[in-house]
């Protein structure tokens, strides 16, 4: 009880930053030839003062802290404090990289440091970067983005036509320079490729953004749609779970968050009576506005039907309700029954009525998918039937921020724009992408049969997108202990799992969860032999856990 104390005290958001203790003050006396990081002018400058250029005093180290006091001797105090810091910065959370994969970092260097563990590695699967996983980079995209940045390579024959022939458009569209805002022969390719992938739904280039990352463009609409104070604040329906950036986007912003309940026991299907439910609750303290829809589900790793997305946009245009769509993981659909459809193509299907008046923004990365270039920050958005004059405000907002990454755009330009058939790359890239999504598809369903094999886990189909989420029994009396160390159930138990087999997955209540309920959220990007490794791990750890707390046979009884 005394060790997990001390690690719950650590591990904490908000004991966070005390993992990194400060220097010590004193000074040390070294000597030079020891010193295994010396730089001559800074020693120097460190020594003594020296009158700088222009006539300005230059101080030493020792000089430079005395001069930052006051009269009293007293420590000037600092202008930024926690107490004068932004209220809604502190509000703001981010499970995915939160105190878990902070201690797993700590045990990380323990591990490389020599210490000894129950485990030689620390295996991740809280966050869905694929190449970190292990996942190999599409060869065709990598070498269109080098193209891009080093033209000279125009000119090796190591690389192909194909590839050359698209980085040279590109560059052209950039005047021959990497320096562009949007690229616009990009956001052209974007807007065919949005036509073939929805079947002849038009799109028009000049309703397309380009991005850094899907995120990007998700915070800058609702940067635009979040106003009003008291009763008139903007209200945010979000699916529950949902991915942190939306919880964390809304807090910053000072908007009101509302909650809508996926159907776990449907798959985490989205019930509209439940939108209707969460909408006038939340009509009684704001004006909600906008509805957030992430399809394939992150983290529930569901795959919407497409009469669920009917019943979404007619909720929407009843309720006059902007739209967001996160439609990142429209690549990773695995289950065989399942099919991803677009938003907007519905929205068109549905007749002009409803396609010429709901409001619209999707969403699309390079991050995700098959490609998982997370490091390129790559990414659009594609507005439908936004009013002309905010539309103006959202190109003058998207200005003043620069442009995003050009290697991003160049990257997200052969996702939507790949080899053809008649081209001398298109052999190699079809094979690297049904490897890539093969092996997921694989991962999915050995994910989902292991799962549920071990008692006290109930593991939903992982049909689409790149995370399982299952839900875990935690004992009455593990719940207790959790409470009595002030933390949530779920992060005690992700905090053990952690400390005793090196698997790092991310609770649920960071995602959010139904009152009652846990879960946690993995990631199935390790390799196949690595990911049976952390599932197995997983099983022992969690049976060994029931019986700690004399609760086996209550677990298999719970989740039957």
């Amino acid at each position: 009880m005394h060790r997990l104390q001390s690690l719950a005290n650590r591990s904490l958001i908000s004991g966070a930053f005390d993992q990194c203790p400060a220097l010590p003050r004193t000074s040390v006396k070294t000597s030079p030839k020891k010193s295994p990081c010396r730089v001559g002018v800074r020693r120097k400058s460190q020594e003594a003062s020296i009158d700088g250029p222009y006539g300005l005093k230059r101080y030493s180290t020792s000089e430079a802290t005395v001069a930052a006091t006051v009269g009293n001797g007293q420590i000037r105090e600092k202008t930024l404090t926690m107490e004068t810091l932004n209220p809604q910065v502190k509000a703001v959370e981010y499970a995915v990289r939160g105190p878990i994969v902070i201690k797993a970092g700590e045990i990380e260097r323990y591990l490389q440091e020599g210490g000894k563990k129950p485990f030689t590695e620390v295996i991740k699967a809280n966050i869905g970067d694929a190449h970190a996983m292990g996942q190999q980079p599409i060869t065709f995209l990598r070498q269109v983005v080098a193209l891009c940045t080093f033209p000279e390579l125009l000119d090796s024959p190591s690389f192909p036509k194909d590839a050359k022939w698209r980085a040279r458009r590109i560059l052209q569209s950039c005047g021959g320079q990497m320096l562009k805002h949007w690229v616009d022969c990009i956001r052209q390719d974007i807007a065919a490729y949005i036509e073939q992938r929805d079947q002849g739904v038009p799109a028009n280039w000049e309703n397309i953004f380009l991005t850094t990352g899907a995120s990007d463009g998700i915070v800058s609409i609702l940067r635009l749609l979040v106003s009003g104070q008291a009763h008139a604040r903007t209200g945010v329906m979000i699916p529950i779970p949902q991915y942190p950036l939306y919880s964390a986007a809304i807090a910053e912003m000072d908007a009101v968050q509302v909650n809508y309940y996926l159907d776990e026991d449907n798959c985490w299907a989205l019930d509209v009576h439940e939108l209707h439910r969460a909408y006038q609750t939340a009509k009684e303290h704001c004006q909600p506005r906008v509805l957030c829809i992430i399809n394939p589900g992150n983290p529930t790793g569901q795959v919407q039907s497409k009469k669920c997305i009917k019943d979404v946009l007619h909720f929407a245009y009843e309720e006059n309700l902007f739209v967001m769509a996160d439609e990142v993981y429209q690549d990773n659909v695995y289950a065989p029954d399942c099919q991803f459809h677009s938003f907007k193509k519905v929205l068109y299907e549905m007749g002009p009525e409803y396609f010429n008046s709901v409001e619209l923004a999707s969403f699309h990365s390079s991050s995700k998918g098959y490609t998982g270039e997370c490091g390129f920050r790559g990414g659009f958005m594609e507005i439908v039937n936004l009013d002309p004059e905010v539309k103006s405000q959202l190109v003058k907002m998207l200005s003043v921020r620069l442009c995003p990454p050009v290697t991003g755009q160049a990257a997200m330009d052969v996702i939507v724009n790949p080899p053809q058939p008649d081209e001398p790359s298109h052999g190699q890239f079809y094979k690297e992408k049904g490897l890539v999504l093969g092996a997921l598809a694989d991962k999915a369903k050995l994910t989902e049969h292991i799962l549920n094999a071990v008692p006290g886990i109930k593991c939903n189909p992982v049909q689409g997108a790149m995370y399982a989420f299952p839900r875990i029994f935690i004992p009455p009396r593990a719940v207790e202990e959790a409470q009595a160390l002030g933390m949530q159930p779920d992060m005690m138990y992700c905090l053990r799992l952690l400390e005793e087999t090196g698997i790092c997955v991310v609770p649920g209540s960071g995602f959010g969860q139904r009152e009652g309920s846990y879960h946690f959220r993995m990631t199935i990007l390790p390799s196949a032999e690595k990911l049976k490794v952390l599932l197995e791990k997983v099983h022992d750890f969690h049976i060994k856990f029931l019986n700690e707390y004399s609760a086996l046979d209550e677990a298999q009884r719970s989740v039957s």
